[in-house]
């Protein structure tokens, strides 16, 4: 599958953002804020792909 570079750096940019929260879960896992989030980052997911999903659908590079 060829993507462009704007579906890498969307790609990028999510995977950071859940990566950042993972970790904060993973220093604080007994805390009310590791839990939130771990709620937090399963979001992140869905909402990256809801991203890149749509950007799949609309970019002329990528289909």
């Amino acid at each position: 599958m060829k993507i462009c570079h704007r579906f890498a750096r969307i790609r990028a940019g999510h995977e950071r953002d859940i990566q950042g929260l993972l970790n904060h879960a993973e220093r604080h896992p007994d805390q009310v804020s590791g839990k939130v989030s771990a709620r937090r980052a399963a979001g992140a997911k869905h909402a990256m792909a809801r991203a890149l999903s749509r950007h799949f659908e609309r970019c002329r590079e990528c289909g």
